[in-house]
């Protein structure tokens, strides 16, 4: 499958939610949505990596849907406000890599040696 840039995702979703006379929910709505999908990705982490087992009953479901969920609902709540991701997300590694620069250990130091 062809890689897609963060404009093409959001063209995609775009092109999808205005077949619908519906179009994109309201901002609270939307932000409900994605709550419940954080929710969803939350108990399949839970059930992956946490303590609590799946039920028999309880339908096969991956991280990685759940996370694809979370994606088709963030870029619909992005689009409804008429926000680019890919500047957004150029915001955040702009101020990742100027404030929070040094507030991690980095895996190699200065000298070129393991840190770990």
């Amino acid at each position: 499958m062809a890689e897609k840039t963060m404009q093409q995702l959001q063209k995609e979703v775009d092109t999808y939610i205005s077949q619908f006379k519906e179009g994109y929910f309201s901002p609270l709505a939307m932000l409900a949505r994605m709550t419940e999908e954080l929710g969803e990705l939350s108990r399949e982490i839970n059930h992956f990596y946490g303590e609590k087992p799946k039920k028999k009953t309880e339908k096969a479901r991956t991280v990685e849907e759940e996370m694809g969920d979370v994606l088709f609902v963030l870029i619909c709540f992005a689009n409804s406000l008429n926000i680019d991701l890919q500047e957004a997300h150029d915001m955040v590694m702009e101020k990742f890599n100027t404030r929070d620069k040094d507030r991690w250990t980095k895996i190699e130091d200065t000298e070129g040696e393991s840190t770990k």
